[in-house]
């Protein structure tokens, strides 16, 4: 049954966090297409990013909806199951979108504002398999924790409680991404800053093959060079092709770009595919993009040659199991937001 509180007035710094939301969400280093999400409660509403919208649309258009706070912390505590159903939460008649899936995650914390991003170099930490070393290392100056991988949703909420502290603003979720909190705007963006700064790992780019080689792979019409020439990264190397074809390194690839990445053999063509993914991979050489492929499966793309391009050589990374994979692209939730990001 839908929550029946009344919409409370928004808080007084609303307009500093759209300009928040559309800086992060603007830089595809810490937001990807629509990935990621912000908060900010207000009494017992909490304000969040709509589930399919872009935080770098804030300050254009309306992609925040208020939900009941105290409610849905009652029901993520008492682990009942329509803490998984964010559209519960919703005060009535405040909007026809529904809230982020991760809604229950940013209800957790005590802090006012919580933003969750998919920070690049995050990822690249998270998704190695001794991803608490190497964290521990950068982040000594930070109140931080760590929280493996769990699909999102009430249950990576519960988990996340269960590492919290008084004082913990910084987590990392493994093959996921980052979550910074504070009292007000200014301290959540100096805080994401000072993680990402943190964080940093620098991008090595290898020298693409001819582009010409590429295409003589291509004899069905159904994929062509992709417009963003940093996908060939991806390719360029057998050891990058091995990482990226051995599975799925966190979500979003896999609700956009389906599971792992699959490269062509020595000398096939395209049309011995028997079936057509996103991308094929001709190693060595560079990618070939499926001509249909939306805008969300070319940002998570170059999300993955972002990711791939920072790992060091001898990186062995945690991938997501086929019961993960299958349960992200059964999940209701993602196909609604994979829905209104179709095109």
């Amino acid at each position: 049954m839908a929550s029946q509180k009344q919409l409370d007035p928004l808080p007084h710094d609303f307009t500093d966090l759209l300009a928040l939301s559309a800086e992060f969400g603007q830089n595809a280093l810490h937001i990807q297409g629509a990935g990621g999400n912000v908060s900010i409660k207000h009494g017992d509403t909490m304000w969040i990013k709509a589930s399919g919208t872009m935080l770098a649309d804030a300050l254009t258009q309306d992609v925040f909806v208020p939900v009941d706070l105290a409610r849905m912390k009652v029901s993520v505590a008492d682990n009942k199951t329509d803490a998984d159903t964010p559209a519960a939460f919703l005060i009535p008649g405040a909007s026809d979108l529904r809230p982020s899936i991760e809604t229950s995650l940013h209800a957790v914390f005590s802090q006012r504002v919580v933003l969750h991003t998919h920070c690049i170099h995050t990822i690249a930490h998270a998704i190695q398999t001794n991803a608490c070393d190497l964290l521990a290392a950068r982040l000594r100056d930070f109140s931080w924790a760590f929280v493996p991988y769990t699909k999102p949703g009430a249950n990576l909420a519960r988990s996340v409680m269960e590492v919290l502290k008084p004082n913990t603003n910084v987590i990392v979720l493994g093959n996921h991404g980052l979550i910074v909190a504070g009292e007000s705007v200014n301290e959540v963006r100096a805080l994401q800053n000072a993680v990402h700064k943190a964080l940093f790992l620098p991008a090595t780019t290898l020298e693409c093959a001819d582009l010409a080689t590429l295409m003589t792979r291509v004899d069905d019409g159904f994929y062509c060079l992709p417009d963003d020439p940093m996908l060939h990264q991806i390719a360029i190397s057998e050891r990058r092709v091995s990482l990226v074809t051995k599975g799925s390194l966190y979500p979003d690839h896999v609700i956009f770009c389906g599971i792992a990445v699959t490269a062509l053999t020595p000398e096939k063509m395209t049309k011995n595919v028997l079936e057509q993914p996103i991308c094929l991979l001709v190693p060595d050489v560079g990618l070939l993009l499926r001509k249909d492929a939306s805008t969300g499966a070319k940002t998570m793309l170059r999300c993955l040659a972002d990711v791939i391009t920072r790992l060091p050589e001898d990186a062995v990374l945690t991938y997501l199991t086929q019961e993960q994979n299958f349960e992200l692209l059964d999940w209701d939730a993602e196909k609604y937001r994979k829905a209104l990001n179709a095109e």
